[in-house]
């Protein structure tokens, strides 16, 4: 453990970063910007050719950046797990979803935890950064750590520390946002505190493991209350005839006590949809109810069915009924102007659509195929958006606000819009709906 503070002190230790996704790749080149040695680990074969090649997968990633890197063999990527003893510092960021029942699955925190156990040596510091419920760190992966002889906090260190990672955003990169960390006792907490001061500009201690994991879910269903709110609120509106998106540019003219939050079609992401059923899950054990937290994500989940009535009733307004129907939904990605697609609703746009009998088609410029998803297992690809394209369409359902797309065009050649995200403020009658 000594041997691993000089380390961290003088920034000559190596770091492995478990699971290359949209948290791992660019937590990657955080610590390779500041000249740390990483060797990130995936199972995925096709990722590990692409890195070997200095090739992004995330679209906002600098192939060239990447490039330069491996070039100077300061990273390398693997498919190898025996090789997770090689680095100093283990950072795992592996998914976190939802069973189909909407529990929390650990399957990979585990089956990481246990390939971490088979060659763990003494002097290693372990940090969690996938996202999940108080307990996890200490009740689930320390057990899994110490089958392998070593004692957490006496033969290696251990910490969590949420990833806080908006894939896309232009004014917040991994360096650039303060990082919780929070460890099982004072000298892992200092550890990772020190790790992640080798690479980003702040960084901030809690007391516990606990507390970190809370921190996270706590921001993101803060996000998913806020957002269920205004979906709600849209509804209402859509019935009283009130424009809500104007509502809420008023409402945010507050210099106080106020902060916007913008309705949609549903949400989106890795997190928001997902870190709400962790702390529920974790609150049963308590008996203790999280009404308030179940409500939003039951207004949130209800969101597609909303927008597809919307659409029912926009084509009968047209005198054609959704079956049959050619729908062209635009935007797959969860939010705007990534490739993101994960937990997207569009999906469950998708399949809704498909469900009542409806022609469909997408279309996405960052996301040109759809790949096999958790849940869903679309052969499509993303039709072009030609005036020939749009004529022959029922319906256009936006359901991403991508700025790639030239909304005046899609207003002259498209017969029927339906609008989530208020991409045509003020409404052309008959032609535009909102939803």
């Amino acid at each position: 453990m000594q041997g691993l503070e000089r380390k961290i002190e003088d920034g000559s230790l190596m770091v492995g970063i478990i699971g290359l996704g949209y948290v791992g790749l660019p937590l990657s080149l955080t610590f390779l910007r500041k000249g740390i040695r990483v060797i990130g680990f995936d199972l995925d074969d096709a990722k590990i050719t692409a890195l070997d090649q200095g090739k992004s997968y995330i679209r906002h990633i600098p192939s060239d950046e990447l490039a330069g890197f491996v070039r100077d063999r300061q990273f390398s990527a693997t498919s190898d797990f025996n090789r997770l003893d090689e680095p100093d510092a283990l950072l795992i960021c592996v998914p976190t979803p939802l069973t189909k029942n909407r529990e929390p699955d650990l399957k990979y925190i585990e089956a990481t935890g246990q390939a971490i156990a088979k060659v763990l040596r003494p002097g290693q510091l372990i940090v969690l950064e996938s996202t999940t419920y108080p307990g996890t760190t200490v009740e689930v992966l320390q057990p899994i750590l110490e089958q392998s002889g070593l004692a957490a906090g006496t033969d290696f260190a251990l910490a969590f520390s949420p990833e806080r990672e908006d894939p896309g955003n232009p004014n917040f990169g991994t360096a650039d946002i303060p990082k919780v960390v929070g460890g099982i006792d004072q000298r892992s907490t200092k550890l990772a505190a020190g790790l992640y001061n080798l690479a980003l500009k702040e960084v901030v201690p809690v007391s516990t493991t606990q507390t970190a994991e809370l921190t996270k879910l706590l921001e993101n269903i803060f996000r998913s209350v806020n957002i269920a709110l205004v979906n709600e609120l849209k509804i209402l509106c859509l019935s009283m005839g009130i424009d809500v998106w104007e509502v809420i540019r008023a409402a945010s003219t507050k210099p106080f006590g106020y902060m916007p939050f913008y309705p949609g079609p549903g949400l989106g992401g890795h997190c928001i949809p997902i870190d709400p059923f962790y702390l529920t899950s974790k609150a049963r054990e308590f008996d203790i109810p999280t009404r308030f937290i179940e409500l939003a994500g039951e207004v949130n989940s209800n969101m597609p069915y909303f927008v597809i009535q919307r659409v029912m009733e926009a084509l009968n307004e047209h005198g054609k009924p959704l079956k049959g129907a050619n729908v062209l939904l635009l935007g797959m990605a969860y939010k705007k102007d990534v490739d993101d697609d994960r937990e997207s609703p569009s999906y469950k746009l998708l399949e809704l659509l498909i469900r009542k009998g409806a022609e469909v088609g997408y279309n996405d410029p960052h996301i040109p195929s759809l790949k096999t998803v958790r849940k869903y297992d679309f052969n499509m690809k993303s039709t072009a958006l030609t005036a020939e394209n749009l004529a022959r369409t029922d319906c256009v359902l936006i359901a991403t606000d991508h700025s790639a797309y030239d909304y005046d065009f899609i207003l002259k050649h498209a017969p029927l819009i339906v609008d989530t995200r208020n991409v045509f403020p003020g409404p052309a009658p008959g032609k535009v709906y909102m939803a």
